[in-house]
């Protein structure tokens, strides 16, 4: 109890002197933004997490953030960097053929994840250094790319194995530089609780556990971002890309026993979404194989996804994209995998929606935001920025109430 208490207390001290002060010196604004993987909306209803629940109190928290379709990881995090969806940057999931390219993409390969080829939409980090706004991120979706010749002041090669002092480290590290060289823009991103959520499943005691060794970090973070100077200057943002969902061992779908693989060219995507290419004249045979082999196994073919998921317009897409239902898994035969939670569902299932939280100068206190779309973190991170933006899909509408 002590503990909690004393979270409540640092992160709530922090934040009430930003909001004395605000009204009475007009300073640059400063927004850091980090994402935890795979953070599902409810963990904290789960978890003991005192830190988030300080920042509920002194700042923002949304019932939940949606993703977009597909519920991954690189998608959805250059989502919220562009205001984008999938279909219209390009990344359409963390491993594809790039058809337009003639190139594979994945997560795992340094070459591919930093060609800015890949990569369409003009995320935030380019708008904002092309207003003279300095930017700094750590391990972000698209950061490391040459995006239209353009890289944030600030960036770094993917080491998940650096350690969580040195993040923090970074991050106060750029924002003590002197003014003319300081980032305004901060966004960081860590690796957990996506991989424990992947393993024990998003029920287990295991991924609850860590949830909490997360939230005692983001104490440590506010304890040594209150250390500086102008802390009172800076906003945050904790949020993540997505959310996970429990998986059962009997219900599970292999696709090579029910199409025939010889009839595919290309088959992009991991459990639950696939993108498959099939070979001249096969598409309607796949199609129906697929459509009609189990109401919680669906597929659509290109350019008829429903209008809701935004999604299988883009040429990456190729013919049919295919997705269970929540909580069944798709996997091939000589693939199976054993993973007890997933997520890259439909947005709709409520178990892939996110966590966001937001505190400082420009934002209201103890406010309650209404569920919304990731889009539109990029409009809401313009409008802190006071930086011009292109017109995405993302809408300040749905988050103008939000702040001040």
């Amino acid at each position: 109890m002590k503990k909690i208490f004393l979270s409540l207390l640092l992160v709530g001290i922090m934040f009430q002197s930003c909001n004395n002060v605000q009204n009475k010196i007009k300073t640059k604004p400063y927004l850091v933004v980090l994402s935890l993987d795979g953070f599902r909306w409810d963990y904290p209803e789960k978890a003991n997490t005192p830190t988030l629940d300080s920042l509920e109190k002194v700042g923002v928290k949304a019932q939940s953030l949606k993703p977009c379709f597909p519920s991954k990881t690189f998608p959805n995090h250059y989502s919220i960097a562009t205001g984008l969806y999938p279909d219209n940057h390009g990344i359409v999931l963390n491993w594809f053929y790039a058809s337009d390219l003639k190139k594979n993409y994945s997560i795992s390969d340094t070459k591919t994840v930093t060609d800015g080829r890949f990569y369409g939409g003009n995320p935030i980090w380019n708008v904002a250094e092309e207003q003279n706004v300095k930017t700094a991120t750590l391990f972000w979706v698209g950061a490391s790319a040459d995006i239209n010749q353009k890289r944030p002041s600030h960036w770094s090669l993917y080491k998940e194995d650096l350690s969580k002092k040195s993040r923090i480290d970074s991050v106060k590290k750029w924002l003590s530089m002197p003014l003319g060289e300081r980032p305004q823009l901060i966004m960081w991103y860590y690796h957990e609780p996506d991989g424990i959520g992947h393993s024990f499943g998003p029920e287990g005691k295991e991924t609850l556990k860590l949830v909490e060794e997360l939230d005692a970090y983001l104490a440590d973070f506010f304890k040594e971002m209150r250390k500086l100077p102008n802390y009172n200057d800076i906003s945050f943002i904790i949020t993540s890309d997505h959310g996970m969902k429990q998986l059962s061992p009997d219900k599970v779908f292999f696709l090579d026993k029910i199409i025939d693989t010889a009839d595919l060219e290309i088959a992009d995507g991991s459990n639950p979404i696939y993108n498959l290419k099939v070979k001249e004249g096969k598409l309607d045979k796949v199609y129906k194989q697929l459509s009609n082999y189990d109401k919680n196994l669906i597929a659509w073919k290109h350019n008829e996804v429903p209008h809701e998921f935004h999604y299988g317009t883009n040429i990456r897409t190729h013919d049919i994209t295919v997705v269970s239902d929540s909580g069944y898994s798709i996997y091939w035969s000589w693939n199976e995998g054993n993973s007890k939670g997933t997520h890259g569902y439909k947005n709709s299932c409520k178990d892939m929606h996110a966590i966001f939280y937001a505190a400082g100068p420009d934002f209201k206190i103890n406010y309650s935001q209404p569920t919304f779309n990731n889009i539109d973190i990029y409009p809401l991170m313009g409008k802190i920025l006071n930086i011009d933006i292109p017109e995405v899909d993302g809408n300040l509408d749905n988050v103008q109430n939000m702040l001040k």
